[in-house]
């Protein structure tokens, strides 16, 4: 396989996967943006009752700014909601709080996946950041040292591959919010019909962010494993 159909193959088909995800879920929210919820409810509202149903009342809400920069941090049990979803009555704000909320509701039952994420956070920082700079030293050293060289680059691989373990359990964590959010949504009556078919579009979308991420990471350590092959070859 030469260099061209490999980076074609590991780097530029997932790199346009993860632009039509991200344009699938801009759209989403754009689409359904626009639309209110029969009942007025916004999505700093939805979240306030969804925490409470679950007794998180000492859960706090806040506002942050940026677009779609929506997160619940375990750390602090604080939800953070973007200027677009605090406020907003509409039908993709309400969908995007509920789904933050779902971390919320994770958190409190130990969910095991969220646990996972949130224990490797530490390692997958450090190897995000390690990891290449020991391959690519791995690889210097090659030329002089041999085998040894190419151990360190291993090594490198190997810590970098905590990305694509970080995404892989980022998955799970992210369909289970989603369904406990559709859940709430379904069974307290505030919205109803076409508003729940919307709330569906948009975590779907979302949902497509998370999975075209996974493959990046994937294809990223795959990637770097056939030009480390190939050069051991050589």
């Amino acid at each position: 396989m030469s260099y061209i159909s490999t980076y074609l193959i590991y780097a530029i088909i997932p790199m346009l996967l993860g632009l039509w995800a991200q344009a699938k879920v801009q759209g989403a929210f754009s689409t359904y943006s626009k639309v209110r919820t029969r009942s007025g409810i916004t999505g700093s509202q939805a979240a306030r009752k969804m925490l409470d149903d679950k007794g998180l009342s000492d859960v706090a809400i806040e506002r942050v700014s940026g677009n779609l920069t929506d997160h619940y941090d375990p750390t602090k049990r604080v939800l953070r909601l973007s200027e677009g979803v605090y406020d907003s009555p509409s039908i993709a704000a309400v969908g995007v709080a509920c789904h933050e909320s779902g971390h919320a509701y994770q958190h409190a039952d130990a969910y095991s996946w969220l646990m996972l994420r949130t224990g490797i956070v530490p390692l997958v920082s450090i190897g995000s950041r390690l990891g290449p700079i020991l391959f690519m030293v791995g690889l210097i050293l090659a030329g002089m040292m041999g085998n040894f060289g190419y151990n360190i680059a291993t090594l490198g691989l190997i810590i970098f591959s905590l990305t694509a373990v970080f995404s892989i359990i980022t998955l799970p964590v992210e369909l289970n919010a989603s369904h406990r959010a559709k859940e709430w949504i379904e069974t307290n009556g505030w919205m109803v019909g076409d508003e729940q078919e919307g709330v569906s579009k948009v975590l779907s979308a979302a949902a497509l962010t998370y999975v075209a991420a996974a493959i990046q990471s994937i294809a990223n350590v795959l990637y770097y494993a056939s030009f480390l092959n190939r050069n051991r070859r050589q």
